[in-house]
């Protein structure tokens, strides 16, 4: 079964990049989003192996909308894929669930982040002794 990934962000040019990214991988874009609040609505919805988000969109930005997706189902790798300047909000990202940063002048780190992420996700956890 392909690897399902939602997008979200307010600028169709950097969707119609994402989803070239996206097939050419073989994975499916099961949906997109121009803004964060139908992007959580979506993620309730079609419930995607992993999420692109911009910081910044209209209504709520990338932050906020990572943490009430990480709040529904913290298992899903979510990525910020962002022009703006990321330093100063790594922490806040992480907090929210963001679990990798990618700056759109370097949308060939996507795949690598994207397989990075899933294959961690499937790694069974190495189970804890006390």
């Amino acid at each position: 079964m392909a690897l399902r990934v939602l997008i979200v962000d307010d600028s169709e040019t950097i969707r119609r990049i994402v989803r070239v990214i996206v097939r050419s991988r073989q994975w499916a874009v099961c949906g997109e989003a121009e803004d964060g609040t139908s992007g959580v609505q979506k993620f309730h919805e079609l419930k995607p192996d992993v999420v692109l988000l911009d910081l910044s969109m209209p209504d709520i930005n990338g932050i906020e909308a990572a943490k009430q997706m990480s709040a529904a189902d913290p298992t899903v790798p979510l990525i910020l894929f962002t022009i703006l300047e990321i330093e100063g909000i790594e922490d806040e990202a992480r907090q929210a669930g963001i679990r990798a940063i990618v700056p759109k002048n370097e949308a060939w780190n996507l795949i690598g982040s994207i397989e990075g992420l899933v294959n961690e996700k499937s790694r069974p956890q190495a189970s804890r002794h006390v």
